[in-house]
């Protein structure tokens, strides 16, 4: 499992967004049915404005997890002043199950990157059980170690990323 770290490691998702985790349960996040999220592929924001389908192969049912994804680009990677920006979180996904079946605690929001290539980060964590997480007051300035610090979540145990740029006008037709 520590090959699966090396993507996140020479794209800076360790280190700028998270510390070093043992990835310990699998997770398939696709956009419209059949774009499957891959460390470091690219896709067209118009490709990603509906929230994906995130499964999680968790151990069995009784084990709970949040989901959180955010950009640490905003508002480019060259200044990323306001890292990072927080696009989703959903708590309480049952193990086995998908992003669908958990509550969703922040609505999806589409990444529309304005500036340069951006990282949209896709994290993964069990709960130690059902718990209630509290919200950020915005999601600017967010931070995905202070929110899993905050809610006693721990180390990650998945996590995938993609890259995204803003598209041409001629690109968008």
């Amino acid at each position: 499992m520590a090959r699966a770290l090396e993507p996140l490691i020479v794209g800076r998702v360790i280190g700028e967004v998270l510390d070093s985790f043992n990835p310990s349960v699998k997770m398939v996040v696709t956009y419209n049915f059949n774009k499957l999220v891959c460390n470091g592929h690219e896709f067209y924001p118009s490709a990603v404005t509906s929230k994906p389908r995130v499964e999680v192969q968790g151990d069995d049912m009784r084990s709970f997890f949040t989901l959180v994804m955010t950009d640490p680009d905003v508002p480019g990677p060259s200044d990323p002043y306001l890292r990072e920006h927080l696009h989703w979180i959903v708590s309480d996904i049952p193990g086995t199950t998908d992003a669908s079946f958990g509550r969703e605690v922040v609505s999806y929001e589409s990444p529309r990157p304005s500036i340069g290539i951006h990282r949209f980060v896709f994290v993964l964590f069990k709960q130690k059980r059902r718990q209630v997480v509290t919200p950020p007051a915005s999601r600017d300035n967010f931070s995905t170690r202070r929110f899993a610090e905050e809610n006693d979540l721990g180390l990650p145990v998945a996590a995938v990323y993609f890259n995204a740029q803003r598209e041409t006008a001629a690109r968008r037709r």
